[in-house]
């Protein structure tokens, strides 16, 4: 029953000529009005499901507050006309239906509060194109406000003060247009747009207190966000996937504990003049084929994790526009074969380890680009990573430029200055053209090529370069008009800065790029409880192959065991050295086996966490007199209670390394290996005939370790096996003629130094994904089967 009277404002087709009435109920009072009347509710709770259809002006007499519409349950308002509706409170108590429905209509609703515990606050659906200001949405058993069903309409100066779910929902081929709304404290997205055809617009709005992510849009859905704020949410900021495309103007990203803005499948991102700041991971994230950002004077900086500002991997591409990128762990990451970033008028500065590090068949192109503060400038880290530097500045820098295992970029016309160490520093294979280039006032050496790397070097100058302008190795790089002071400094060697001290992450020269590990997982503590030993005993013997490995393996740890057990019983144990050699090609799981023979030795008590570090020559050796010892020194204390991994050791003893300081570094971890060889277990590894000689350089070397394990190439058949596991991971299925084409396809294959085994393995898949994309894309609508089923002509040429 209704506790006030309605009076109703009755208008006829004369102006002065008008009557009014009163009526017990709304319900009634709404059957009396008329288009054009008023309809003014004194104040009360009103316990009625209304239901408005006619143009009138329905509004509370007292003003905002005085009035409370709140049934027991349904829709507390429906409004199907384009009626006038202010000043009031509407109350739902239906999770199953919404608390104010507009439908197929445009009304104006006003200082609304929607107080309600329904499936939604507001939902706007079948065409409706309502305006709504100054209203509050308080729902927190369900939804915000849903516009759906190609409904748009405008919402201006309103607020989510609360949602159960999403905070604003726009689906269905919806259009509204977001000014100056608040959306917060939701336990799902703040903002999300999803199906093709939805468009929505936001200008000057705030999203933030989010359980959750800041804005969604995916499945095609467009967005255009600008002047906005989007910050504290517990997920990304934002992101985009399948398809969807985003435009950012002038907006701030900030206080993200994960992702400030995440992007996959083939989605399409615009950032104009938009700040991302004080990330948790990566600030710019950008994956998969077809996926692409284009970012113009934008800034990205002040990162509280330890991940890459900006991430481009799996075949994605990113453009860089006069943007700055300051204050984070890595600036640019570009990884994967088919990822491109083409960088333009940037700044990269206060980086505390790479600026650009660019790997796995990856491209980068930067022009007219600065690089200030960083510990290495440009990484060019394996065979197939490449690009250009052209007319960029390098300055107050470690190194400079890396290239490394078979890398070839073009430099062109870059200036290095005040380098801690070289210039330019070339090893493992590396190759790359130098043109134009120059160094100045490095505390190592200009350009400092070993390993026989065949560089190219063209008009390059070096000057006050305390060690010299160039160090080459033979064979060595090819020089063109060259030239170099002759009054070179010879300063002393620069103490080491904070950016080079043991806390700071590093990554070896000859090592692979840190994995980026998946959003869902937190970052690994730094001291992880130790599994159980059958537990990682399983997950070896899981792996691929390595049936060899295996054996030895078990086999040393069986003696580990029982030596464990005769000194528990009083008798004496066998003096065993725990330290090993691995001897391989890559990619035949080297570093997997390490790392679980390590937490093998941590649950068995021998090591006391059993935590892999990871090095590799540039970690170990230094470019000045004394260096090598203290970084050997750190590498091996960052190692204590675990296992310390040498990737391609061989690279500390090159054939011609009478003036290399690799030498240091072995003869300093054969001591740190007797001084402390309960501390510390030792695998260094490499190619078979390297590690042979590399075991004979130090007398003392090989007396330190145990045994040799090597690790054979894989079979066809086993690579087969890990394409399965791959295809099943993903959810896609290899046809029956596909697994003998795989079969040929290995068997034929190049065994030569590019060959990765493993990961060949997986870069064949993902040419086979990529390929079987190139077929479907042109199918209207494919089968269920059609998208999982990968054929022989999936598979990629042979080189």
């Amino acid at each position: 029953m209704a506790q006030g009277v309605v009076q109703v404002t009755h208008t006829s087709s004369s102006r002065w000529r008008r009557r009014t009435g009163e009526y017990e109920t709304l319900v009634a009072a709404l059957e009396a009005a008329g288009d054009g009347d008023v309809l003014s509710i004194n104040p009360g709770t009103y316990r009625e499901n209304l239901v408005v259809q006619r143009a009138i002006t329905l509004r509370g007499a007292d003003g905002p507050g005085s009035v409370r519409i709140a049934p027991s349950g349904g829709v507390a308002l429906t409004v199907r006309a384009s009626a006038t509706v202010q000043d009031l409170s509407i109350e739902g108590q239906d999770t199953s239906a919404a608390a104010l429905l507009i439908e197929g209509s445009a009304p104006e609703l006003t200082g609304l509060r929607v107080s309600t515990r329904s499936a939604v606050g507001i939902e706007v659906r079948d065409n409706a194109r309502p305006t709504v200001r100054r209203c509050t949405v308080d729902n927190p058993a369900g939804l915000g406000i849903s516009v759906l069903e190609s409904s748009g309409g405008l919402f201006e100066d309103c607020e989510v003060v609360a949602a159960g779910q999403t905070g604003v929902s726009v689906r269905g081929g919806a259009s509204p247009r977001l000014e100056r709304v608040r959306i917060h404290n939701t336990s799902g997205a703040g903002l999300s747009l999803s199906d093709e055809g939805t468009v929505a617009e936001a200008i000057g709005c705030e999203i933030y207190e989010v359980k959750g992510t800041g804005v969604q849009v995916a499945s095609r859905a467009v967005g255009h966000l600008t002047d906005c704020q989007v910050h504290r949410t517990t997920g990304d900021g934002i992101t985009l996937d399948t398809d969807a495309v985003l435009s950012l103007s002038d907006c701030d990203i900030h206080d993200i504990p994960e992702n400030g803005i995440d992007l996959r499948s083939r989605s399409v991102l615009t950032l104009t003049r938009s700040t991302v700041r004080r990330f948790g991971r990566n600030g710019l994230s950008v994956w998969d084929p077809g996926t692409r950002v284009d970012a113009n004077q934008c800034e990205i900086h002040d990162s509280t994790g330890d991940y890459p500002a900006v991430w481009v991997s799996d075949g994605a591409a990113a453009i860089l526009d006069a943007c700055r990128v300051r204050d984070v762990p890595d600036a640019l990451f570009v990884l994967d074969r088919g990822s491109r970033a083409d960088v333009v008028d940037s700044d990269f500065t206060q980086v505390r380890n790479t600026a650009v590090s660019v790997s796995d068949g990856a491209i980068v192109q930067l022009d007219d680009c600065r690089i200030r503060e960083a510990a290495t400038g440009a990484w060019f880290r394996d065979h197939g990573s490449g690009g250009t530097l052209a007319s960029c500045t390098i300055d107050d820098v470690s190194t400079g430029v890396i290239v490394t295992k078979g890398a070839d970029p073009a430099i062109e016309r870059c200036t290095v200055t005040n380098p801690g160490e070289a210039g330019f520093y070339v090893s493992a294979e590396g190759r790359g053209t130098f043109s134009g280039c120059r160094v100045t006032g490095s505390r190592g050496y200009g350009f400092h090529i070993i390993d026989g790397c065949r560089s190219t070097l063209t008009r390059c100058r070096t000057e006050r370069c305390s060690r010299g302008g160039y160090e080459f190795a033979e064979p060595g790089p090819v020089t063109e008009d060259c030239t170099g002071d002759t009054s070179a400094e010879h300063r002393p060697a620069a103490p080491v800065t904070a950016r080079q001290t043991a806390s700071t992450p590093a990554y070896g020269l000859l090592g692979g790029v840190p994995e980026q590990r998946p959003a869902t997982q937190p970052a690994a503590p730094d001291d992880p409880a130790v599994r159980p030993s059958n537990d990682v005993l399983a997950e070896l013997d899981a792996l691929v192959g390595l049936g060899s490995v295996k054996l030895e393996v078990r086999a040393l740890i069986d003696l580990i065991a029982v030596g464990k057990r005769r000194q528990q019983a009083g008798l004496k144990a066998p003096s065993l050295r725990r330290h090993l050699v691995f001897t391989g090609s890559p990619g035949t799981g080297k570093t997997t086996v390490a790392r679980l023979y390590g937490e093998i030795l941590a649950a068995l008590g021998v090591l006391e966490r059993g935590h892999l570090v990871e090095v590799a020559r540039v970690d170990l050796v230094g470019e000045h007199i004394g260096s090598t010892a203290i970084r050997t020194q750190e590498a091996f204390d960052r190692a204590r209670g675990g296992v310390l991994f040498i990737d391609e050791a061989y690279s500390l003893a090159p054939e011609d390394g009478s003036r290399d300081f690799g030498r240091e570094a072995i003869d300093t971890l054969v001591k740190l290996m007797e001084d402390h060889r309960d501390a510390v277990v030792v695998i260094v590894a490499g190619y078979t005939a390297e590690m042979e000689r590399f075991l004979s350089v130090n007398p003392g070397v090989a007396s330190r370790f145990s045994r040799t394990i090597t690790f054979g190439d894989y079979t066809p058949e086993e690579l087969l096996h890990i394409v399965r596991s791959q295809a099943e991971e993903h959810e896609y299925q290899l046809a029956d003629e596909t697994g003998e084409a795989l079969l040929k396809y290995f068997t034929a294959i190049p065994k030569g130094p590019a060959f990765g085994n493993g990961r060949t393995a997986r870069l064949t898949f993902e040419a086979m994904v990529e390929r079987h994309a190139g077929r479907l894309a042109h199918v209207t609508e494919p089968s269920h089967d059609e998208l999982q089923l990968l054929y022989p002509e999936d598979l990629p040429a042979l080189s």
